[in-house]
């Protein structure tokens, strides 16, 4: 079993919490190259030569990396909060002093207001990830050839009145709904890679998953 870090913008990381999201769909660097039947003759010595996922398979695991930062608050007499700090440089784990906060997890967005600036994901240190996941299953597929079935795995809404696909509740309220399932998800995948990168339709990872306990915390 081995172990292996993932990003996640905020909106996805809440649809992993709320146990919507189920699947993440991930490009295939490099693509494969497809031919014709009969147009290439290919020539290898080489062994075992299969496509490996690099976020592992299933049995393995992948810890989350979100958008955060490292925080100390003081607390007055009454139990409210009267100071917050936050941490000059990224602190080690054995440090008790700062805990970390989330940026999915709604703080306000003004940071005058909320008094400290975020960390990107990418520095998120293992110590400091809230969300450990289990693979259980990875296959390959093109991105445009997800199911309606799997736009919801991936974390997306239906509308129960409507039958609408969005990609958050509350996302119909500006416009960002569709009959189309496929539709919607593609709105989801332009935002993170752009639209020429859906329009590609490449080959991607369909990576499955499942929340489990975090047994080093």
């Amino acid at each position: 079993m081995k172990e292996r870090p993932i990003l996640f913008k905020g909106g996805l990381v809440r649809a992993i919490l709320d146990g919507r999201k189920t699947q993440t769909r991930r490009i295939i660097k490099p693509q494969p190259v497809m031919y014709e039947p009969g147009q290439s003759i290919h020539f290898s010595d080489m062994i075992n030569d299969a496509l490996r996922c690099p976020l592992g398979q299933p049995g393995d695991r992948i810890w989350v990396r979100e958008t955060w930062q490292a925080i100390h608050e003081e607390l007055n007499d009454d139990g409210y909060v009267d100071e917050t700090t936050y941490a000059p440089s990224i602190p080690k784990e054995e440090d008790n002093y700062w805990h970390p906060v989330f940026a999915a997890d709604n703080w306000c967005e003004d940071i005058n207001q909320r008094g400290f600036p975020w960390r990107p994901a990418i520095h998120m240190p293992r110590w400091a990830s809230r969300i450990l996941l289990e693979i259980t299953e990875v296959r390959v597929e093109h991105l445009q050839s997800i199911s309606d079935r799997d736009v919801l795995r991936e974390g997306l809404c239906q509308l129960p009145a409507s039958g609408r696909y969005c990609l958050q509740p509350g996302a119909q309220y500006f416009g960002m709904a569709s009959h189309s399932a496929q539709e919607a998800y593609s709105w989801l995948w332009s935002s993170i890679y752009g639209e020429a990168s859906w329009k590609a339709n490449p080959w991607v990872w369909v990576i499955e998953f499942k929340r489990i306990e975090d047994d080093a915390k």
